[in-house]
């Protein structure tokens, strides 16, 4: 069985740039939301609350404000243009993403593990072993790798053939020999 890591090099392929966008602005409004900001665009207020919000001016500690520009950048290299007069974001995940404690940012290349052989492996908030567990991925899920990796760690997602998202989170590369039927990317 090929490695997960190889084949994902070899067989990576470029998204759809409105689905790496809608990403791309969960990712960066989620981090200024976690800081208090309160959103005037109906997107905005669709996806968080406002509740507990402080203002339009917030402060973000270095490392989001890292994070924050490396987002904005991916953004305008792409050339992302989402409409916040809309009232939903187009990712599947999105119900997940409320329970992360680390953000991912959405890579342009994706791929796919078609059928888990591994071990059972937990998914965890944040790229860290002491964040919680928030998915799992089974043997036979489809696993989908479409975020910048973390150290070892990367987001992912899982689902069956139908690519329904089930699961998703943080999962540590470096804690299980990664397996698959086939690869897509």
């Amino acid at each position: 069985m090929k490695s997960l890591a190889a084949a994902f090099c070899l067989f990576a392929a470029p998204v759809l740039a409105g689905d790496t966008c809608h990403d791309l602005w969960f990712t960066r409004n989620a981090v200024i939301d976690r800081a208090g900001y309160c959103f005037d665009s109906p997107l905005g207020q669709a996806v968080f609350d406002n509740r507990g919000c402080l203002g339009k001016s917030v402060s973000l500690p270095p490392q989001d404000e890292r994070l924050v520009a490396q987002v904005k950048q991916m953004e305008a290299r792409i050339g992302c243009r989402v409409n916040n007069k809309q009232t939903y974001l187009n990712l599947q995940d999105l119900h997940l993403r409320y329970q992360l404690w680390d953000l991912p940012v959405h890579d342009e290349f994706e791929g796919a593990c078609l059928g888990w052989l591994g071990p059972a492996m937990g998914l965890r908030a944040g790229h860290r072993p002491d964040a919680p567990l928030v998915g799992r991925i089974n043997p036979g899920d489809y696993v989908k790798f479409s975020h910048i990796p973390v150290g070892s760690w990367t987001y992912v997602t899982t689902s069956g053939p139908d690519w329904q998202v089930i699961s998703g989170g943080w999962l540590d590369r470096s804690q299980s020999e990664e397996r698959c039927q086939e690869f897509a990317g």
